[in-house]
């Protein structure tokens, strides 16, 4: 089946394809396949040897896969990149992009959750597999895990607050819908930020539900052990907490602290950056205002 430009319209499509700086007789991997849009540029690129291979732990994405020889769609969370390439006798690629964004299709099905603008049941799962949803967080987290939730991934000041609220309310019954939840914090929903807080509140939600700081972080350490040397590392990211830790990564190789230096005082990155941070233009986001949060880093292994 082909895909329709609703399931997914690529971000920085050129820039971040550019990055990737191809060879047309590379592998190359895009970990976030969606729609196929950054796919489908990809293998434009490459020659008849190249090799394309991509992840999308999303069951719905399969319906995009792209008939060509060249190319592989892996059913599963590229948190296991590297043992999926291994399955394929791939042990080291020339280039990663990953487009770290919810899926158009994903937020605009509304029984999957996902967006602020449906009612419909507490899931926000990128892959039906998964056995966390968001109705065991709400209903089932304890208070301090909820705190933490909504203060380290939704940045919400207010999260102690936010999390007495659900218990308490939850005492009564259930949580069940996303509406029911809107309706319990409501006190937090003043109108003229209710859509900024709502967006806050979800994403904190949907990042524990699809771990998906602990996903990126492994990704970003597999990804160095599978480029090979002068391979490209292209990801764009939406929020300032995927981003914080693409660019330390980049610059460092590491999440926290600073490299050790030797006697003289220097030290030895693995990542060389490439360029500046890249961001949509006005007309991009204008054509497309989901964009308009992206984030494109670039880098090169040593």
């Amino acid at each position: 089946m082909t895909m329709t430009m609703e399931y997914h319209n690529p971000v920085l499509l050129k820039e971040s394809v550019d990055g990737l700086d191809i060879k047309p007789d590379g592998i190359y991997v895009d970990v976030t396949f969606g729609g196929g849009g950054h796919s489908r540029e990809i293998l434009s690129r490459l020659g008849p040897k190249g090799k394309l291979f991509a992840f999308d732990q999303d069951e719905d994405a399969l319906a995009n896969a792209l008939q060509d020889d060249r190319f592989v769609l892996i059913n599963e969370n590229f948190r296991f990149i590297k043992r999926f390439l291994r399955f394929h006798n791939v042990k080291a690629v020339d280039g990663i992009l990953a487009d770290l964004g919810v899926s158009s299709h994903q937020f605009d099905v509304p029984e999957r959750g996902f967006s602020t603008r449906f009612d419909a049941d507490l899931d926000m799962r990128m892959s039906q597999k998964n056995e966390l949803t968001a109705h065991k967080i709400i209903n089932e987290y304890d208070e301090a895990n909820l705190r933490r939730v909504f203060l380290d991934y939704g940045e919400l000041k207010n999260a102690p607050a936010i999390a007495r609220v659900i218990l308490e309310a939850r005492e009564d019954a259930p949580i069940d819908k996303t509406d029911e939840l809107k309706a319990v914090l409501g006190r937090f929903l003043p109108e003229k930020v209710k859509n900024k807080v709502l967006a806050q509140m979800y994403q904190a939600i949907r990042i524990e539900v699809n771990q998906e700081m602990d996903v990126l972080k492994e990704f970003l350490e597999q990804s160095l052990e599978i480029l090979k040397p002068n391979g490209r590392l292209s990801v764009i990211s939406y929020h300032s907490l995927e981003d914080r830790l693409v660019k330390r990564f980049m610059k460092n190789g590491m999440f926290e602290g600073e490299p050790e230096r030797d006697f003289f005082g220097n030290f030895s990155v693995p990542f060389k950056t490439i360029g500046k941070l890249i961001v949509p233009d006005f007309q991009e986001i204008k054509i497309n205002n989901r964009a308009r949060s992206a984030k494109l880093r670039i880098a090169e292994k040593r």
